[in-house]
């Protein structure tokens, strides 16, 4: 089934289902989704988190990470099968066990504060480490065979019940990820581990002073000269495991915002050339059938919508951003088109309901006045709005479909604390849940 055939998805990250894995919960969660006829299931990154748990700064850009796999995923399996994943991943895995294994056993500390022979990865210091962690390490590599196994059923069981997973790629990985560590030379970091500069945003509709991702940039000139290896390695893993690619922060691809070291607001940054089209071109050979997905959300210019149109690659349109009383905002449904995905809101917004009731006075006339309705019932009201898109996909948070307010918001940007906790408990949804969802399905046009 293409995503370009009319239908409709929800947004429900792993860690929001009542178990916060994989396993039963999920396969409960999408048989409520075909009863539905729900055919998209987005996530969010997959990696393993660091200390707020934001899947957006994972600490590597490989391994998946092991808490969203219930105990025993990896029970049953023969020697065979694991000396295969491990050969089939040797270029990344050893690596990634031993940071996690290094973590460890130095108390979280960053890898730039570990002592200098490891921060250095000096051969003898690294050669001590692999004999004093063995079991860390068996025991981190075992847990990534585990959650490709368990990641690899999930997905079966999708497409055994019609279902697509949308899978979310972070542009950027964490200052403190397996990856900085290990392929310096790739990162704008110093000998001593420290970022002469980190990655943000500037003032948006999220921030008045911007955002400090924190993230080292990448030296996509050296990129460029390995023929993007790395790159396309990166990419290779994540369209094995979705059928449908968010690429995160897509506008950085033709420019991004570059904050530096000692700046004290996100505000003092500027915008710097991203390697353009290049960089998504290189990946072509290492999707499969999985398809890219831009999020082209925040400060976007004609260069951005000229190459995620010459791409041929789908945008976001968000109809929270919609009712600002500007006739020609993008998210406005006059401009959805067969080239866009429609969202009533994303994991960063405010839920539908919280996001209504806390709207100015004026935002809540404009949404009034375009629906024709005096008093329109939210969430229900923008949730049919968003079905009622001409854009092939829509996509309904969870949140929405359970009609919550701001309590069950999954984010709020430029807040380190707090966040990602949200779930829901299968209380909440009633015994008829699907049978009337699946008629406003019908009735716009995206039954399969």
């Amino acid at each position: 089934m293409s995503w370009t055939q009319r239908s409709a998805g929800v947004l429900l990250h792993i860690s929001s289902l009542p178990s916060r894995q994989l396993g039963a919960d999920a396969l409960r969660f999408m048989d409520v989704m075909a009863q539905a006829g729900l055919r998209v299931w987005q996530i969010l990154p997959v990696g393993p988190t660091t200390k707020y748990h934001n899947p957006f700064e994972p600490a590597s850009a490989f391994a998946g990470d092991p808490t969203l796999v219930p105990l025993g995923a990896g029970d049953g399996a023969d020697e065979d099968s694991f000396e295969a994943f491990q050969r089939e991943h040797a270029d990344w895995l050893p690596d990634w066990a031993l940071f996690s294994a290094l973590e460890q056993e130095l108390g979280d500390l960053p890898w730039w504060e570990w002592p200098p022979p490891l921060r250095e990865r000096e051969s003898p210091a690294l050669e001590a480490a692999r004999e004093h962690l063995a079991t860390h390490i068996e025991h981190a590599c075992l847990a990534q065979f585990a959650f490709e196994r368990a990641w690899s059923g999930l997905r079966a069981q999708a497409h055994a019940r019609g279902i697509r997973i949308f899978g979310d790629v972070p542009l950027f990985v964490s200052h403190n990820s397996a990856e900085v560590w290990t392929h310096r030379e790739l990162f704008e970091v110093d000998p001593n581990g420290q970022c002469a500069a980190v990655v943000g945003v500037p003032p948006d509709a999220f921030s008045e002073t911007g955002q400090f991702w924190g993230y080292p940039p990448y030296r996509w000139e050296v990129m460029a000269q390995t023929g993007f290896a790395w790159w396309k390695r990166h990419f290779e893993i994540q369209a094995r495991r979705f059928d449908l690619v968010r690429l995160d922060h897509f506008r950085g691809f033709a420019a991004w915002w570059r904050i530096p070291q000692g700046a004290r607001s996100a505000a003092e940054g500027a915008w710097t050339p991203g390697p353009g089209r290049a960089a998504i071109d290189a990946l072509a050979p290492m999707l499969g059938g999985a398809q890219l997905v831009a999020e082209d959300l925040g400060v976007i210019t004609e260069d951005v919508i000229a190459m995620r149109q010459a791409l041929g690659i789908p945008g976001m349109r968000v109809l929270q951003f919609a009712f600002d009383g500007n006739p020609h905002n993008p998210h406005l449904p006059a401009s959805h088109g067969p080239d866009t995905i429609c969202y009533t809101g994303t994991h960063d917004n405010d839920t539908t309901l919280g996001w209504w009731r806390s709207a100015p006075a004026h935002e809540r006339e404009n949404v009034a006045r375009f629906l024709g309705q005096a008093e329109p019932a939210m969430p229900h009201a923008l949730v049919d709005c968003a079905l009622a898109s001409s854009a092939p996909l829509s996509i309904v948070p969870m949140q929405d479909l359970l009609e919550l307010g701001a309590e069950a918001r999954m984010n709020r940007p430029g807040v380190a604390e707090g966040n990602w906790r949200w779930r829901f408990d299968w209380a909440q949804l009633s015994a008829d849940f699907g049978p009337p969802l699946r008629a406003r399905l019908a009735q716009h046009g995206r039954l399969p």
